[in-house]
């Protein structure tokens, strides 16, 4: 359903974009907005990895810093049947998450410290699974195509701005086309923003089967939109245009699943999940935590057990980590 949904979007964009180049620029008017538009896109789609994890103030961790995280993020890649993506950790005491790379082969999980520090190893485990899930659906190229023709829509209105629309003899007139060129930029902003809300809730689904707990999810989406309100993200603040890459909000936690909102309401997406978790064939499946071999030496004082990655042990002798 939310594929379908999508692609309903994604043709209502393609038709905006039509329409409005035609009015304004013609034929070729549309077409010079579009190829302007793939271009401009196409580089921060090759890029947009490098890009998001620099403006967020993303470290890569390795095996050695992370290691239960390594070992889940690694099982729930088995189980989506994903390459190993590789991990990044974003100093923020918000609990958050997003994904990014433009092929599964170079897929990026960004977390926070927030969230490996204040959230349960199976809420961690769901969120990842919510990520990956992105990175399965190629959510990334999605979203580049829906900014590829929003981006072309505002060229055109901005082009009508300047010259007037494409003449006299506009079958919707002056009038009409002064108005189109004003609202259609609008119009597309609104469909992108559709598109993202979308694609959260196919992540949700997909990633709850990935980890086979959809009420962990759930949990993980409740702490999150609840701390995001009293905890800043100060990385997301200064780059809100990338807000939308996070599982939740990381800016305002707004409560309205609206036509302005990037996220649907978390209200929304958890009775989804629960929904999910009534289905025995997503829950039979559920996802257990792996079982250390060797102790960690270091524990989060808000869930026992767990190693922040980037911190140092504690000293004194070894205590079992979160897996035994």
């Amino acid at each position: 359903m939310n594929a379908m949904r999508t692609s309903i979007l994604l043709a209502g964009m393609t038709a905006l974009f039509m329409g409005v180049g035609f009015l304004v620029g013609g034929t070729g008017g549309m077409m010079i907005a579009l190829v302007v538009a793939v271009g401009m896109n196409a580089f921060a789609f090759f890029n947009s990895d490098k890009m998001v994890l620099s403006m967020q103030g993303a470290r890569e961790i390795d095996e050695r810093s992370a290691p239960e995280l390594f070992s889940m993020t690694r099982r729930l890649a088995e189980r989506a049947e994903l390459p190993m993506p590789r991990l990044y950790l974003i100093d923020t005491d918000q609990p958050n998450a997003f994904a990014t790379g433009p092929t599964p082969e170079r897929g990026v999980v960004a977390v926070t410290r927030g969230l490996v520090s204040q959230l349960t190893p199976d809420e961690v485990a769901a969120v990842i699974a919510h990520e990956l899930a992105h990175i399965k659906n190629r959510d990334t190229l999605t979203m580049t195509i829906t900014a590829t023709l929003a981006g072309a829509v505002s060229m055109l209105a901005q082009f009508g701005l300047f010259f007037g629309g494409r003449d006299n003899d506009s079958p919707v007139g002056l009038v009409g086309t002064i108005a189109m060129v004003l609202l259609a930029p609008i119009a597309a902003a609104l469909v992108q923003m559709a598109v993202s809300r979308t694609r959260e809730y196919e992540a949700d689904k997909v990633g709850a089967a990935i980890c086979g707990d959809p009420m962990a999810l759930a949990s993980a989406l409740g702490k999150i939109s609840q701390m995001a309100k009293r905890q800043h993200n100060m990385q997301a603040e200064r780059a809100p245009a990338m807000a939308h890459m996070y599982i939740a909000n990381p800016l305002s936690g707004a409560r309205m699943d609206n036509l302005f909102a990037t996220h649907p309401d978390p209200a929304n997406r958890i009775a989804a999940l629960e929904a999910m978790a009534e289905n025995p064939d997503i829950v039979g499946g559920g996802f257990s935590a792996p079982r250390r071999v060797e102790p960690s030496p270091a524990r989060s004082r808000s869930t026992p057990g767990w190693r922040t990655p980037g911190t140092r042990p504690r000293s004194g002798p070894s205590q079992p980590g979160p897996w035994g």
